[in-house]
C-alpha cells in the first residue's frame, strides 16, 4: 500500500523521536511517497533544529545519511489543485502538496503535525495515528 509521509514523521525516525518505533512500524512493507519538496524540508527542519540547539552540524549530517537510505517515491504534485488545497485548508503550500499526493493517490496520511492531520480529516483523508 502506497503511505504519504510528511517531513514531521521522517524527522522522529532520523532524529529517533519517541514516535520512531511506531512510525517505522506504520511503514514497513508499505511504498512510502510523498511531494519532491521533501529533500528541501528535511534540510529546512535540521536549519530549524539548529537555531534551537537541537543538533550539531555532525548529527545533522549523519541524520541526512539516514534520509538518504530511506526508500521514497517521490510525487510530483498537481500545483493548481495544491492550491486550491492551500485555499481551502489555509496552510502553505508545502504542505497542501502533501494532502494533493494523499487524495490523488488515495494513500493515507502519516504525519505528526497537527494542524495537517485536522486539513487531512476535513478533505476526507485518511491519517495514520501515530
Amino acid at each position: 500500500m502506497d503511505v504519504v509521509i510528511d517531513t514531521s514523521a521522517l524527522i522522529a525516525v532520523i532524529v529517533g523521536e519517541p514516535e520512531r518505533n511506531r512510525i517505522v512500524e506504520f511503514t514497513t512493507g508499505n511504498i512510502l511517497i510523498g511531494p519532491g519538496s521533501i529533500p528541501w524540508e528535511i534540510g529546512n527542519a535540521f536549519s530549524a533544529m539548529f537555531k534551537q540547539n537541537r543538533v550539531t552540524l555532525d548529527e545533522a549530517q549523519k541524520g541526512l545519511l539516514i534520509f538518504d537510505s530511506i526508500p521514497l517515491r517521490y510525487i510530483q504534485p498537481n500545483f493548481v489543485n495544491a492550491l486550491k488545497i492551500s485555499k481551502q485548508t489555509n496552510m502553505y503550500a508545502y504542505d497542501a502538496y502533501f494532502l494533493d499526493c494523499a487524495i490523488r493517490h488515495k494513500a493515507p496520511l502519516l504525519t505528526l503535525d497537527r494542524k495537517l492531520k485536522i486539513a487531512a480529516q476535513n478533505l476526507n483523508v485518511e491519517t495514520m495515528e501515530v
